[in-house]
């Protein structure tokens, strides 16, 4: 890691919840901008996936679980962009966050699971 906020220690927990900035630093307007993309394409799935899915408890589930990534991912970038109050909650699938991660992955099972075996 190159870059001078990383590596001079300026950012407080650069590895869990300050990530998204050193993965910016270092891969630059792309890198941010592919993450974006990356979690704009699993939110958009989960959305079509609800909306085509006649099972109607599934189908909200989907939503609720859409619901809770977003609010994931834009509490850490408001958090990281200084919009608002350092909480410590980690970027989904990215950062070193323990429980969260165990979370977003089983939750992305359940997703998965609504999807495959929808009614046709």
């Amino acid at each position: 890691m190159q870059g001078s906020q990383s590596r001079l220690n300026f950012l407080p927990e650069k590895h869990t919840d300050f990530i998204f900035t050193s993965l910016a630093e270092e891969f630059g307007f792309v890198g941010a901008a592919s993450l974006l993309v990356l979690y704009m394409l699993i939110l958009g799935f989960c959305l079509h996936s609800a909306l085509t899915n006649r099972d109607r408890f599934a189908s909200l589930t989907t939503i609720g679980i859409a619901g809770t990534f977003f609010l994931y991912m834009a509490i850490n970038m408001g958090m990281v962009m200084g919009l608002l109050p350092a909480k410590g909650s980690p970027l989904p699938l990215v950062s070193y966050g323990g429980t969260a991660i165990m979370i977003v992955l089983i939750s992305f099972g359940i997703v998965q699971s609504a999807h495959v075996h929808r009614p046709r």
